[in-house]
């Protein structure tokens, strides 16, 4: 005979906090999950090996091994130049990250997170009793880019911003952890 446990109750606890999550009134944003998923382009071709993106040029490449896959111009945070340290210094980071996660529902079209801040990131903006900021991400342009970009390529708060068309292939052709080395 089974006798009903912590444990089960922890795990039915669990269920029904789940699906309280998926009810759409605990804090979804609806916005967000009324958005469409856009179609996903697929990539067949050599596996991305590391994107090396050169922020004074604006320019950033998908490379595999040593073969140069694909080339991108891009357009910066609001305030391009230096690595960025802080949260609000509108500057993109500098340095080695990795790609740690993808969206299919960001407000700019898609986008790709790279994995800053990193420990020493975090701790150099802790010593000034501030935060170093998060969410920086190769994205799209979205509605809101389409009105800033042609009036000021870098118009982000420190993220990488292609077009809608560029990023989806961007999206398809990244896995995650693949390392992403940010220059100045």
């Amino acid at each position: 005979m089974s006798h009903f446990t912590r444990r089960h109750a922890s795990l039915a606890m669990i269920a029904a906090l789940a699906a309280c999550g998926r009810s759409g009134s605990s804090g979804v944003n609806t916005q967000a999950a009324a958005r469409p998923i856009p179609e996903f382009k697929r990539y067949f071709g050599p596996p991305v090996t590391q994107v090396v993106v050169y922020k004074s040029q604006r320019r950033m490449h998908l490379i595999s091994g040593t073969t140069l896959l694909k080339s991108y111009d891009f357009g910066l945070g609001n305030q391009p130049i230096g690595h960025k340290q802080f949260e609000g210094d509108g500057k993109t980071p500098e340095g080695l990250y990795f790609v740690d996660r993808f969206n299919p529902r960001s407000r700019y079209h898609l986008s790709v997170g790279i994995s800053y801040p990193n420990d020493q990131d975090k701790a150099y903006a802790a010593q000034f009793g501030r935060q170093a900021g998060g969410d920086i991400m190769f994205h799209g342009r979205g509605p809101e880019g389409n009105v800033f970009a042609p009036k000021n390529r870098d118009w982000t708060a420190g993220c990488l911003a292609l077009t809608d068309q560029e990023i989806e292939d961007v999206y398809a052709m990244l896995q995650p952890r693949t390392p992403v080395m940010i220059y100045a």
